[in-house]
């Protein structure tokens, strides 16, 4: 049994669970949404977050927040590696998950599938993105990180950090308009 979960860890996975699920979701991408549920996928990450909380260096929240993501991420590219090997079934059933977040606001039947094509739509308007602008997209809403750090970590100037994210956002908001997100990419 693994020690117990420092307070400041378990205060830190609480505090970026709305993110994180936000980032699990984005990230799995068409493929890996019709197989699996992205509430296990997060559920999964914030365990192992937990069970290795020793291994956290208190870079401070950003280090936290770069090591969770980290984590989801690698889980996302795991689980991906896993079904495209073929090993499993090739569909779940489609809806057959709710959202837990309405359940304990006790919403309606209506509201469940009101938020289950909200989310169908900005994972559809995600999807039309270049992976360069869900990569940009994702490092500046969903982790917070500042253009330049974006840039360092790409390779990039500021300034082309600047424009694909500008880019990724008006295709994205295109999109969800309806006018098909075919933004200059």
């Amino acid at each position: 049994m693994p020690d117990p979960v420092p307070d400041d860890v378990d205060v830190l996975v609480t505090r970026h669970l709305p993110a994180l699920r936000a980032f699990v979701r984005l990230r799995m991408g068409r493929e890996l949404r019709v197989r699996e549920d992205s509430c296990d996928i997060v559920q999964s990450v914030a365990r192992e977050v937990l069970a290795h909380a020793d291994r956290f260096q208190h870079g401070g929240e950003a280090g936290f927040r770069e090591w969770l993501f980290t984590t989801a991420h690698r889980k996302i590219v795991n689980r991906l590696e896993h079904w495209r090997a073929d090993k499993r079934s090739d569909r779940r059933e489609a809806g057959d998950v709710l959202p837990e977040e309405l359940a304990a606001f006790g919403a309606s039947p209506s509201r469940h599938a009101s938020v289950r094509e909200e989310l169908a739509a900005i994972e559809a308007a995600f999807d039309t993105l270049t992976q360069e602008q869900r990569e940009v997209v994702t490092m500046s809403r969903l982790l917070g990180l500042p253009h330049g750090a974006i840039a360092a970590r790409l390779g990039k100037s500021e300034v082309a950090v600047r424009k694909i994210l500008s880019r990724g956002l008006a295709r994205l908001a295109a999109s969800l308009a309806g006018d098909g997100g075919d933004a200059a990419g």
